[in-house]
């Protein structure tokens, strides 16, 4: 409950003592108008701070060497390790053919593949189990969709029927 007057008269205040409702009004309007533009001032002051490249490479200068380093690092690996394998790629496809032929001559049967070859049961069995688990993964993916994004529903508009009977 308010410690007001229930007179209806507003209380003077020390700072509204000797003003009119005309003053008031002005004067809090002045301090809002002021409170406003400070405000805007300070929007604009951190929107060109936001698009200021030089500030951000400034705050996250450690960041970004790191990054810089670490790329460096992963580009220099993947140099060295392509001068290996172009060094080293005639020594690869003797070791794969001599591995071809040892195959051939093991099981002249199985030329092309290495892989052993499974029971029918267990085949069939593997490829049911991802045949449940892609359509578990499917059902799944389609209720998380339908949860996260709304359904636009159409309403229909009542028609009106203008036909005189």
């Amino acid at each position: 409950m308010s410690q007001a007057p229930e007179t209806g008269a507003h209380v003077d205040h020390a700072i509204t003592k000797r003003m009119g409702d005309r003053e008031q009004v002005e004067q809090t309007a002045d301090r809002i108008r002021d409170e406003l533009l400070l405000t805007l001032e300070e929007l604009d002051r951190r929107r060109t701070r936001a698009t200021d490249v030089r500030y951000h490479v400034n705050q996250n200068k450690d960041l970004l060497v790191t990054v810089g380093a670490a790329a460096l690092v992963a580009v220099g690996l993947g140099v060295g390790i392509a001068i290996y394998r172009a060094r080293h790629h005639d020594e690869r496809v003797r070791r794969q053919r001599r591995q071809a032929l040892e195959r051939a001559w093991a099981h002249p049967d199985r030329v092309a593949t290495s892989i052993e070859d499974k029971p029918l049961g267990a085949e069939l069995g593997r490829k049911v189990v991802m045949i449940f688990v892609t359509s578990l993964a499917t059902a799944v993916a389609r209720n998380s969709i339908k949860t996260l994004v709304p359904s636009r529903a159409i309403t229909k508009l009542p028609v009106e029927n203008n036909k005189k009977s």
